[in-house]
Order: C-alpha cells, then sequence, then structure tokens
C-alpha cells in the first residue's frame, strides 16, 4: 500500500469522528458561526505557523543566501506561503488567509480581540508554553496551540508537514454558506468576507494547497519507514487535538442555548 494511502486509512476513526461530529448539528445561525470562529480562529493561526516553519527549515531564510537542500521541495513551500500569506481579498487587495479570517470574524460579529492580543504579543518561540497558558485563552485553544508549537520545536521537516498537511479538516464552507444564505436578506449577502474566506478555502487549500502538501510529504519521507511512522503518530495526534476543539466549541454553542 502506498504510505500515503497508508497514513489515510490508518486517519479515518479521526476523520469519521470529525465528519459526524455534533457540532455541525449546532451550528443555525450567525452566533453560533461567532462561537465557531472565536475558537477556530486558533486552528487558522496555527496553520500559518506550520507553514512558516516549514519554510524556515525546508527554504533558505538566512543571510547569505544557499541553495535548499532540495528545490523541489523550496518550490512546494513557496507557492503554498504565497497563497496563505499573500493571497487576494475579494477587492484584490493582497492578505493573508489568517488577516482575511480576522476580517470575516469581524464582519460577522465575533470576538477578536483573544486572539490578536495573543499575536501581538508573541515575539518569539522562547517560553511559548507558559505564554499561551497566561493569555487567558479557552483551555482547548490552548493546548491545542502547545501541541502545534511542541511539533515546531522538534524541528523535525517530516513532522511538521505532517500537522501541516494531515492535521486539518474540511471547514464546513456548505454548512456555513446556508447560514450565510439563510441571514442575508432580500437576496443581498450580509457577510461577503466570509463568502469569499470559504470560496477561497475550498479553491486554495483544497484544490491547489492539498495536491503540493502531499508531494512534499512523499518528497520529505521518502523511503525512510521510520519517517511515515513518526509522520502517521503526529497526524493522529494533530487530529485528536482538533476533535478535542470541536469538543469545547460544541460545549461553548450548547451552554449559551441552554
Amino acid at each position: 500500500m502506498d504510505p500515503i494511502e497508508r497514513i489515510e486509512a490508518a486517519l479515518e476513526p479521526q476523520r469519521k469522528a470529525l465528519r459526524e461530529h455534533k457540532l455541525y448539528r449546532l451550528l443555525h445561525d450567525i452566533e453560533d458561526v461567532q462561537r465557531f470562529m472565536e475558537l477556530h480562529v486558533y486552528a487558522v493561526w496555527d496553520f500559518m505557523s506550520l507553514l512558516k516553519a516549514l519554510q524556515k527549515e525546508l527554504t533558505c531564510t538566512t543571510l547569505p543566501w544557499r541553495p535548499a537542500g532540495s528545490a523541489k521541495i523550496a518550490r512546494f513551500i513557496n507557492e503554498i506561503v504565497l497563497g496563505e500569506e499573500s493571497d487576494v481579498n475579494e477587492h484584490g487587495v493582497p492578505g493573508s488567509h489568517f488577516e482575511m479570517y480576522l476580517e470575516a470574524m469581524q464582519e460577522v460579529g465575533a470576538d477578536t480581540s483573544k486572539v490578536l492580543a495573543l499575536v501581538e504579543t508573541l515575539d518569539s518561540l522562547d517560553h511559548i508554553d507558559e505564554r499561551i497558558a497566561s493569555a487567558g485563552l479557552d483551555p482547548a485553544a490552548s493546548e491545542f496551540l502547545r501541541f502545534t508549537f511542541r511539533v515546531i520545536g522538534e524541528k523535525a521537516p517530516h513532522k511538521i508537514a505532517s500537522a501541516f498537511t494531515f492535521g486539518r479538516e474540511d471547514l464546513i464552507p456548505d454548512m456555513f454558506i446556508q447560514i450565510i444564505e439563510q441571514a442575508s436578506e432580500g437576496g443581498v449577502n450580509r457577510f461577503p468576507k466570509l463568502t469569499y474566506y470559504l470560496v477561497r478555502h475550498i479553491e486554495v487549500d483544497g484544490d491547489e494547497h492539498g495536491p503540493l502538501a502531499l508531494e512534499m510529504m512523499k518528497a520529505l519521507c521518502g523511503n525512510d519507514a521510520q519517517k511515515w511512522d513518526e509522520a502517521l503518530e503526529v497526524a493522529k495526534a494533530a487530529l485528536q487535538q482538533r476533535i478535542a476543539l470541536w469538543d469545547a466549541i460544541a460545549e461553548k454553542i450548547e451552554m449559551v442555548a441552554a
């Protein structure tokens, strides 16, 4: 069996748990979307951090410049960075997907203050566990981020790439778009920024970056069975963290609805 197929087969229980998570049945209106985005934003941000860790490990980001170990892998990374860090918004203005997500949060009335405070005060990886723990975040968001930065801290490209490639979920864009349409008035889309972000998520993350990330995994692990095993271990742990985050979001929505 192809190593990618083996990993995807092994991850099916976690992916099934995510696909069938009760959270999706709780998303009924814009207020539910607000609660979702206020915790999911940390997954958007740490995805960017995983990407930049890969760029640091697999391309040359220091001076003087020297050729990367693999120009093919460097190209994969730089193409993904181009799209994730400097895509264009609905007006053709460049911005990162994280910034687009923040704009979409503000558009729907979600609170961005905690995530902005965290991002603005973190200027290095020094003592990052303690700094995340003291940021006043939801415990599930804190643990989600600490896991990501533990993986980054190992500086093992195949492990970072595995969390980046396999530790993601579909953002249920169809359900979000349905909620947006229900909240619109007279056929006028009240939330164009969120709609645009979701469409770009489908186009870029799924159609373009997904295949590139799989090619990157093959190049990084090659024929090394131990690396593939470690990649699988990280992928499972990353998805378990995602499930725990989904549990926390669902609990928050249920508490508000009670």
